[in-house]
């Protein structure tokens, strides 16, 4: 029998669980498994533990035993090393929970003898669409971001004509043309903003422009773009050249989103403290990345700071603020993977499979780190 066990977050704050009863329904109908949540799971989301039972799962309070007893926790985040001590040895762990960053916590697997899965490290091709997690939540991130950016400013987005005069749209400017980016541009452009975005990479100019954006060009040379699709880091001296681009598409703004984060190090510094100087009071700019570093200078995690009458949002968990609907679609990621490589009769997944989807997402196995660009950015 193949149990896989799915605790509460451990932060207070998180409102999104890892499945919904929904997904309960899918996984447990698959021959030889069963599905164990931890008591109270999805009651702030209107989900109490009746409506996981009446779904075909099976609830404790035990959340010791939880972690030893499965041979398989789905969660969101990352777990603490001492969870991690409780797993039997060859269970699995699957979650974001950022591997070049967490040492101990890799460790922790190792020493374990705990397989542990990324869902960060999800390869971007075709069929991983349905398992790629961290689409699928920077999507509802771009989404929410640009609500909140509308609530916060002391204007309306869209024009409008009134017996007074008419009313100038608000103007939206997007740094970052990723996933979360796209969708801030497309929310906005649908609230009625005048919206311009910038990306590194030229290749997205046709989609910024396909959503009704303006593209903002800077001449940078030749930039990267990682193997997941993402945008390199840039050199010192084309990070100063956008910049100073960025200092007057910001200064005409009234709302101004950055979302650049470079996977595996930290977020690079594009809006500094001299351009927001120059913005206008009463804007807005909201920091997507401040958990890995921060694009905007002077923002802080989880806090709205003032700055010459400039609000800055450093808010890094966007699809936090549309829990319901984040967790359902991380649930499907989580459902989609393990119907990908389960054995079925409860043999559980065989994570020694040579397929590129689990090569790429696995960060240990039986013992040691099996990752590769792992490996190497621990000096192994």
């Amino acid at each position: 029998m193949m149990k896989i066990g799915i605790p509460r977050e451990i932060s207070s704050d998180e409102r999104r669980v890892a499945l919904l009863p929904e997904s309960i329904d899918v996984l447990t109908k698959l021959e030889g498994v069963t599905v164990t949540i931890e008591s109270g799971l999805g009651e702030h989301l209107g989900f109490d533990d009746t409506a996981y039972r009446d779904a075909g799962g099976s609830v404790t309070s035990d959340r010791n035993n939880l972690f030893s007893s499965s041979d398989l926790v789905f969660r969101i985040h990352k777990p603490l090393p001492e969870e991690v001590a409780l797993m039997k040895e060859g269970a699995a762990s699957v979650s974001f929970f950022d591997p070049f960053s967490e040492k101990a916590l890799v460790d922790a697997f190792v020493r374990q003898g705990v397989t542990a899965l990324s869902m960060e490290m999800i390869p971007r091709i075709t069929r991983a669409q349905k398992m790629d997690a961290l689409s699928s939540q920077a999507s509802l991130a771009g989404y929410a971001a640009v609500i909140y950016g509308a609530g916060a400013l002391n204007r309306i987005f869209p024009m409008m004509m009134t017996p007074a005069g008419t009313i100038s749209p608000s103007r939206v400017f997007v740094i970052g043309a990723g996933v979360a980016g796209l969708q801030a541009i497309a929310t906005a452009k649908r609230l009625g903003a005048r919206v311009e975005a910038f990306d590194t990479r030229p290749a997205v100019e046709e989609q910024v422009k396909s959503l009704g954006a303006k593209f903002v060009k800077v001449d940078l040379g030749e930039t990267v773009e990682t193997k997941q699709g993402y945008a390199g880091a840039l050199s010192s001296e084309q990070l100063k050249k956008q910049q100073q681009v960025m200092a007057g598409r910001c200064a005409d703004s009234d709302l101004v989103i950055t979302t650049a984060k470079v996977f595996g190090r930290p977020a690079p510094r594009i809006i500094t403290r001299d351009m927001i100087d120059k913005m206008s009071p009463g804007s807005v700019v909201i920091d997507m990345a401040v958990d890995s570093g921060g694009n905007v200078e002077g923002s802080e995690p989880g806090a709205e700071v003032t700055i010459n009458g400039v609000t800055i949002a450093g808010i890094g968990n966007f699809e936090n603020h549309v829990p319901l609907h984040a967790s359902q679609v991380y649930g499907s990621n989580l459902t989609a993977l393990f119907k990908e490589f389960y054995q079925g009769e409860g043999k559980g997944i065989d994570f020694y499979a040579d397929d590129e989807i689990l090569q790429g997402a696995l960060i240990t196995r039986g013992g040691e780190i099996v990752h590769e660009a792992v490996r190497k950015a621990r000096g192994q």
